[in-house]
């Protein structure tokens, strides 16, 4: 397994990036007729995220996220070459722009990260969420990322290597919350992609595009532990100017009630409507192979 993908991301990483992210996308494009079981989980994501499309509209969507895929990996192979320099011509850090430096949100996010508040950074699996935080940490300040260890520990090794390069640390998911507590009360940054199926012991329910979905609780709990701010993220690419945007959105504050169940599940609704506002907009770029509705409310019937 480490041969075969040593292998791939060292051809991938020889090639000039372009052409890299375009034999990505090819392949991830020949591959689609394929691969039944993904198609099916991804039809029927949408089916229960667009009941409003027509078969073709998600069809087209469904077709266009196996691309996204194909391009996320040309982009990870040219990562041993990234340098801060070509990221700033191949990205635009929409959250660096003096516009967004001027905003008054922007100004309050500023006064209390210098009071020393720590930062939940959360994202979708939208757009190329590899290369967003590994631009956050060449351009704003290393990060902390939450990460199942993959089972392969060489093939673990070699992508722990691709997300560092410019300081991002990985924690193991499991057994998590003591060291997570740490960074957020020392005003650090902690990076979570929160927008999966969650176990019902692990998640709460909240709606996500109309449909209630069991969404981790941990980000929730975290922030009002630790009075962090939870900020959403994410990096998609934009075809107009053939470059990516990293950009955030509305900062989310811990709900705080006195209610402790009522404050987790009003938080946790509030970072995934965010979430589902960045999918929205760029729905061709998430990963609607993965069954997101697959836990339901006792009593309900399954959905895949």
């Amino acid at each position: 397994e480490y041969a075969a993908a040593r292998l791939i991301l060292g051809f991938f990483g020889v090639l000039p990036r372009k052409l890299s992210v375009n034999l990505g996308i090819l392949i991830a494009s020949s591959a689609y007729p394929f691969l039944g079981g993904l198609r099916r989980a991804g039809t029927r994501s949408l089916e229960i995220a667009y009941p409003e499309k027509s078969a073709g509209e998600r069809e087209r969507i469904l077709k266009k996220s196996f691309q996204n895929l194909g391009r996320i990996l040309g982009e990870v192979s040219q990562f041993p070459r990234a340098t801060p320099e070509k990221l700033a011509r191949l990205i635009d850090l929409q959250f660096e722009s003096d516009e967004a430096k001027n905003s008054a949100e922007y100004k309050a996010y500023e006064a209390e990260r210098a009071k020393g508040r720590g930062v939940i950074l959360i994202g979708p699996h939208l757009g190329n969420w590899e290369i967003g935080v590994f631009a956050y940490s060449a351009f704003r300040e290393p990060l902390k990322y939450l990460a199942r260890p993959l089972d392969n520990p060489l093939i673990e090794e070699m992508t722990v290597n691709l997300r560092t390069r410019f300081g991002n640390r990985p924690i193991n998911k499991t057994n998590s919350v003591g060291r997570a507590i740490e960074i957020l009360r020392s005003g650090g940054v902690l990076g979570v992609l929160p927008d999966v199926n969650a176990h019902p012991k692990e998640g709460v329910f909240v709606p996500f595009f109309g449909v209630e979905a069991c969404t981790a609780s941990g980000v929730a709990m975290l922030a009002m532990r630790t009075n962090a701010m939870i900020i959403p993220m994410c990096c998609v690419w934009d075809e107009p100017s053939k470059r990516y945007k990293a950009m955030y959105g509305s900062l989310v504050e811990p709900v705080r009630t006195g209610d402790r169940h009522r404050d987790v599940i009003e938080t946790t609704a509030l970072y995934t409507f965010e979430m589902e506002k960045f999918i929205r907009a760029y729905p061709e770029q998430w990963l609607w192979i993965h069954k997101r509705w697959k836990t339901r409310p006792p009593g309900e019937k399954k959905l895949y």
